[in-house]
């Protein structure tokens, strides 16, 4: 790729005004079809300082303006943003969790970008609801992110310390209804009971 082509190539990826990039999207957006060609391509991009190599497959404007839960989200999803970051996110827990963590429906993972880790732990599908479409990413409401966070505690994923939450923002109409959707097991119960003396 000449210099000519470098500026041609980057003026068209600009235009999109996107932020990621999967191999698909970078080969519709260069309009080439060999897989050789194209790497080429991405490679010379990626050298220039265009984009940046996230993963396998996955790439970033260099110098784009993305929150980490956006970079959260383009890693792997399904996933919304919910556990301790979305607690912290809504005002209800005040320590900043160390790790970005999702909820996802595919297999458990972990994640590691730009010295910052990335965390997505699985939960049954019937319970991939509850969150809201931000600009790129999706954030647990407080009410289904706290829920998340004790049940998973319940089953050993997760530690809590209801004395350091603060659940003003939290809705207790809409606790007890999104609280109908999750399996009462022992431990879970034992939980709640424990949430009732702080709302």
């Amino acid at each position: 790729m000449g210099t000519h082509d470098l500026a041609k190539t980057t003026k068209r990826i600009y235009e999109t005004k996107l932020s990621f990039f999967s191999i698909k999207t970078l080969s519709d957006i260069l309009e080439i079809k060999s897989e050789k060609t194209l790497f080429r391509y991405i490679k010379k991009l990626v050298n220039a300082g265009v984009l940046i190599k996230m993963e396998k497959g996955k790439y970033m404007l260099a110098d784009s303006e993305v929150s980490d839960f956006a970079i959260a989200y383009f890693l792997y999803n399904p996933s919304y943003i919910s556990f301790e970051t979305a607690l912290n996110y809504h005002g209800i827990l005040s320590q900043f969790p160390y790790e970005i963590s999702s909820a996802t429906s595919k297999k458990t993972a972990k994640k590691e970008f730009s010295e910052k880790f990335f965390t997505y732990t699985q939960i049954d599908k019937k319970l991939f609801w509850g969150y809201e479409k931000r600009d790129n990413f999706l954030m647990a409401l407080p009410e289904k992110a706290l829920l998340d966070q004790l049940y998973l505690a319940s089953k050993g994923y997760k530690s809590i310390n209801l004395q350091e939450y603060d659940f003003e923002n939290v809705s207790t109409t809409k606790l007890k209804r999104y609280l109908k959707h999750y399996p009462k097991t022992r431990q879970f119960k034992s939980i709640l009971h424990n949430l009732k003396k702080y709302i």
